[in-house]
């Protein structure tokens, strides 16, 4: 099979994973997320992507399970479908979590009772392929009674490390190595860093693909001279579990000799009532090196930059507050809901 990455950070590459890769790929998922042929999951994800044609569509028929699509995403038609009673399994990115929370939320009370009486019946929710605000995670909870399973991977790996099927999910990570999938996080020297300390994840094992189609140079850049592919991710391992501090091209921001995690800022942002999504950049600075940015949609206009400034003062160093901030109406999204947030930088 050939996917074709998306494209957040450079041009698409096709992704060729071998029946191998598969077989390990569905195999995994299939144990470690107790699969079942009685399970029944709806499907509204693109199927040009590994969380759709992977996670949903070959897990399910691999275990023997009904999988049904909706032609297009509406908040109505998923929560009809799930009101049928059929659906017990459910996968999505946190931005169609948001679409179905602000739909809910916009329901008579009766109405709120049964979607999350229904909804707690389900076997298994889960969140991935963009990071999970924890706003999100909490309000879905209050919806549906279930904590998402928050997981990590990418179209060269599949899935590599995920939150437990049973026991701790823990808010804000993305879990633990899956079986079968070697983890380690090395610096820029490629030394592998002790445990606290942000490093780059790097992967091995039978899930990791063969080659970018035609072009063996970018292939052979993906790699360790040892056989281990360079994800570009950087996390921190804390007490055992994984968290992700974001994408090393775009996340992570280089500012007066820190580095600085644009997710972290994200997740303080969203905790502010008038704020009701963000994306944070790093903006290129003679003085600074990149300058922290925010784009912020708000749910109260009244509000002004200077107030959040203030009140984000208090909740993190200084050397973390953005210094610029730009109020839009929308965030630049791909198919997958990740923000694209090179088409932001102009903003600033």
């Amino acid at each position: 099979m050939i996917l074709y990455t998306s494209g957040t950070t450079n041009l698409p590459k096709g992704v060729v994973t071998t029946h191998a890769n598969l077989e390990a790929q569905i195999s995994t998922l299939v144990d470690v997320w107790h699969w079942s042929s009685s399970d029944h999951i709806l499907c509204v994800l693109p199927l040009h992507h590994v969380h759709g044609i992977i996670n949903v569509v070959c897990c399910a028929l691999w275990a023997g399970a009904t999988v049904e699509f909706l032609p297009n995403f509406s908040a109505e038609a998923v929560f009809e479908t799930f009101l049928l009673g059929k659906v017990n399994v459910f996968m999505a990115v946190p931005t169609i979590y948001f679409k179905l929370i602000a739909y809910w939320e916009g329901l008579p009370v009766e109405q709120q009772k049964q979607v999350t009486e229904t909804l707690s019946r389900f076997r298994l929710m889960v969140s991935g392929s963009a990071a999970l605000p924890v706003s999100v995670m909490e309000k879905w909870k209050a919806v549906s009674g279930h904590t998402l399973l928050e997981r990590y991977g990418m179209t060269e790996i599949g899935m590599g490390i995920s939150n437990p099927y049973e026991g701790e999910r823990r808010v804000g990570y993305i879990g633990l190595p899956l079986p079968g999938v070697s983890v380690r996080l090395v610096d820029e020297n490629n030394s592998v860093v002790p445990d606290g300390q942000p490093g780059e994840i790097q992967i091995k094992g039978n899930t990791v693909f063969l080659e970018y189609w035609d072009r063996p140079e970018a292939t052979q850049k993906a790699f360790t001279n040892d056989g281990w592919f360079l994800t570009g991710d950087i996390a921190v391992v804390e007490e055992g579990y994984y968290r992700m501090l974001g994408r090393d091209s775009i996340d992570i921001i280089k500012s007066g000799g820190y580095k600085i995690s644009a997710l972290e800022i994200e997740e303080v942002l969203r905790t502010h009532s008038a704020i009701r999504d963000c994306s944070v950049v790093g903006i290129p600075n003679e003085e600074w090196g990149e300058l922290v940015a925010a784009a912020i949609i708000l749910n109260d206009e009244t509000i002004l930059p200077e107030t959040i400034l203030n009140w984000l003062r208090e909740r993190m160093p200084a050397y973390k507050v953005p210094r610029q901030y730009r109020i839009v109406d929308d965030l630049p999204r791909n198919a997958m809901g990740k923000v694209t947030k090179n088409d932001l930088k102009p903003l600033f």
